[in-house]
């Protein structure tokens, strides 16, 4: 039996029929916003799971099995990211100095700029997603986003990192 949760509005809105849980929000909302981040991504090539290892590159230079960790994929879904980001040069494997048999991931310079384009890309989107929020509920949505995320575990540390970027 097909059901429905929405109907079509003028405009291409959706109108809900039922009262959607806060998580049921998140899944939503985090879908859209994928999909408009893959879509503003585009013309740089990136998706946003490039973008997510470009940053965590970015923010320090790191063994293949850490990013494992910090980024959550499953191991040969990172090589495959990570093969994409070194062939259009945005990264580079080097040996370990300190162990020969781990591999140091670092951002190039192609990688500093492919990143700064995407960061500019998703501005544009995270100002789509957030045009209903003054400046004020903009902060407080996002330092609520973070500590969820930390206390969830999802993301550990979020909250903290959040708070010194204000």
């Amino acid at each position: 039996m097909a059901t429905t949760e929405a109907t079509q509005t003028e405009g291409g809105r959706h109108a809900l029929s039922y009262t959607p849980s806060a998580g049921m929000l998140l899944v939503k909302i985090g879908r859209a916003a994928e999909r408009w981040f893959t879509e503003a991504l585009k013309p740089t090539g990136l998706t946003p799971r490039h973008v997510g290892v470009l940053y965590e590159v970015d923010a320090h230079p790191t063994s293949q099995q850490a990013l494992i960790d910090s980024i959550g994929v499953d191991p040969s879904k990172l090589v495959g990211l990570l093969n994409d980001l070194e062939a259009d040069g945005s990264i580079v494997r080097r040996r370990d100095p300190d162990d020969r048999r781990r591999h140091i991931v670092e951002l190039s310079k192609e990688g500093r700029a492919r990143l700064a384009a995407a960061k500019e890309a998703s501005k544009t989107v995270e100002e789509r997603l957030f045009a209903g929020l003054d400046p004020k509920q903009r902060k407080q949505l996002h330092g609520v986003l973070a500590q969820v995320a930390d206390s969830s575990g999802v993301l550990e540390g979020c909250l903290e990192l959040v708070k010194k970027g204000w």
